[in-house]
């Protein structure tokens, strides 16, 4: 089913919410990190992984906050700047939770080969990088004109009840002036 309401997000802008997610991540992790180690934290004397905390605090707890923001808002705080949200490649609905962590985790192989996972968003029709096709995922926002319209080969991602026509859905406006 084609929504003209939708549009793919593509590669800039998607990097510039990485960016965006990137710094908020690090205003909170590099301040856990002075505060178990030390300013000392980020000479390069010290090794890679100094221990559990640095483990917890860099690996899991930034993880752990990108899924739980995926699980809830559907994006992070950067995507969230651009309108983008994370949707279900076939149906347009919410991904599930076991959608969210194997996205997660197809970062590292969108990162092994040079990071072209990530520029694959560039060039692929539906602007979906490695990670969004090994999870089924597309990263979509409120149409901007001038791009192709957003097509879920399951369905209709706005359902409607029984017995009522088949149209385009409405999208509303919340909060702002109307």
């Amino acid at each position: 089913m084609e929504h003209r309401e939708l549009e793919y997000v593509g590669f800039w802008v998607r990097v510039v919410a990485s960016l965006i997610d990137t710094v908020l991540l690090m205003l909170i992790v590099m301040p856990l990190l002075a505060a178990v180690y030390g300013r000392g934290y980020l000479d390069t004397s010290i090794g890679a992984v100094p221990g559990t905390p640095d483990l917890l605090i860099s690996w899991v707890l930034p993880a752990v906050a990108v899924i739980a923001f995926w699980i809830a808002r559907q994006a992070t705080p950067g995507k969230m700047l651009f309108q983008a949200r994370i949707v279900d490649a076939r149906t347009g609905r919410e991904p599930s939770a076991g959608q969210c962590i194997g996205r997660y985790l197809a970062y590292f192989v969108s990162s092994i080969p040079f990071c072209l996972g990530f520029l694959w968003v560039a060039i692929d029709r539906r602007k979906q990088g490695w990670h969004d096709k090994l999870a089924g995922t597309v990263v979509v926002r409120p149409a901007r004109g001038g791009v192709a319209p957003v097509v879920f080969p399951e369905g209709d991602a706005f359902p409607e009840p029984a017995g009522v026509s088949r149209h385009s859905p409405r999208i509303e406006k919340t909060g702002g002036k109307q």
